[in-house]
């Protein structure tokens, strides 16, 4: 059974970071394309970030140059380090993966941006 852990999440002031990560289990990371997305309140999911099994990397051009996804094999946890945050950048953090038939996310976890 795959389950995604979200943790990291937060009260951070406008400028601050975080790093956010997602505990995989019942699948390898390393075998799949793990992709972060976000929700801020009243918006639709958006993508933010992912990382293939070949390790490539791609992130959405809201975050470009701010967020950095990376991953950990021998903890089989994917991360996303977000610096530079600002109040747009208020949602809560999924994580994601496809693994066939089905996808699966995570539960989430909040991060606020605020003074």
């Amino acid at each position: 059974q795959v389950q995604l852990v979200e943790s990291g999440g937060g009260l951070v002031q406008p400028g601050g970071s975080l790093r956010l990560s997602c505990a995989a289990s019942g699948v390898i990371v390393t075998t799949k394309t793990v992709n972060w997305y976000r929700q801020a309140p009243g918006k639709q999911r958006e993508w933010v970030a992912s990382i293939s099994s070949e390790s490539r990397t791609n992130d959405a051009d809201s975050v470009k140059g701010r967020f950095t996804i990376s991953r950990d094999n021998a903890k089989n946890t994917v991360y996303l380090q977000m610096n530079s945050l600002n109040p747009e950048d208020t949602a809560v953090y999924y994580c994601h993966l496809f693994y066939s038939p089905r996808t699966y996310w995570g539960q989430g976890t909040q991060v606020t941006v605020s003074s």
